[in-house]
C-alpha cells in the first residue's frame, strides 16, 4: 500500500496530537522521501561544530536530537508491525532521554547518522508497502494505550517536522 489517509482521532494517544497537526497536505511516501533531503540539507548548511552544541545546559545537540528521531522511528516502525500483524501483547514504553544518553550519538559520525536516518526511512516505506488497509486499523496497546498502526506511522513525519522546527528555531 503506497497510499493511505491520516488517523482518526480515536485512533491514538490524544499526547501524539501534538505531531499529527504539523503534518502538511501530502502523501505518506512524499513526506518520508522528502524529509530525507530535508535533514541532509539542514546540516550541510550549518558550520562545522554545529551539530555537537546543545542551545542549552541539559538540552541535546543537534546530533543527539537526530538520533532521537531515528530512535523513535524504529520503534513507532516496531509497534507498527507488530500491530498490523495482531500482535496482543502490550508494548512498552520508553525513555527518550535514557535512550538519547545511552546511544553515544555524539561519538558517532554525522554521515554515519544521516545515512542511518535514510536506511530507516527506506524501510518504512518497505514495510508499508506490505500493509493491507485492514492491517492498518488493528489495536494494540503502547505504553498502555491503545493506538494504531495507522497512526504510528503518520506520528513518524509529525515528529519530524517537530524537531527540525525545534533545530531551525533555537539552534
Amino acid at each position: 500500500m503506497n497510499t493511505f489517509s491520516l488517523p482518526s482521532k480515536g485512533d491514538y494517544p490524544t499526547y501524539y496530537e501534538t505531531y499529527l497537526e504539523k503534518i502538511p497536505p501530502a502523501s505518506f511516501t512524499d513526506l518520508i522521501q522528502n524529509q530525507i533531503s530535508e535533514i541532509r540539507e539542514l546540516f550541510a548548511s550549518k558550520p562545522a561544530g554545529w551539530d555537537s552544541i546543545a542551545y542549552a545546559e541539559g538540552k541535546w545537540t543537534p546530533k543527539e536530537v537526530l538520533g532521537h528521531i531515528i530512535d523513535t522511528e524504529r520503534i513507532m516502525t516496531f509497534r507498527a508491525l507488530c500491530f498490523a500483524r495482531g500482535e496482543k501483547q502490550s508494548l512498552p514504553g520508553f525513555d527518550e532521554n535514557q535512550y538519547v544518553a545511552a546511544a553515544g550519538f555524539s561519538k558517532i559520525p554525522l554521515e554515519d547518522l544521516l545515512n542511518d536516518f535514510e536506511a530507516q526511512r527506506k524501510a518504512i516505506l518497505t514495510l508499508v508497502k506490505t500493509l493491507s488497509a485492514e492491517s492498518l486499523d488493528g489495536v494494540g496497546m503502547a505504553n498502555q494505550k491503545p493506538i494504531t498502526p495507522r497512526a504510528l506511522l503518520w506520528i513518524i513525519p509529525g515528529h519530524f517536522i517537530h524537531h527540525l522546527q525545534v533545530l531551525n528555531s533555537r539552534y
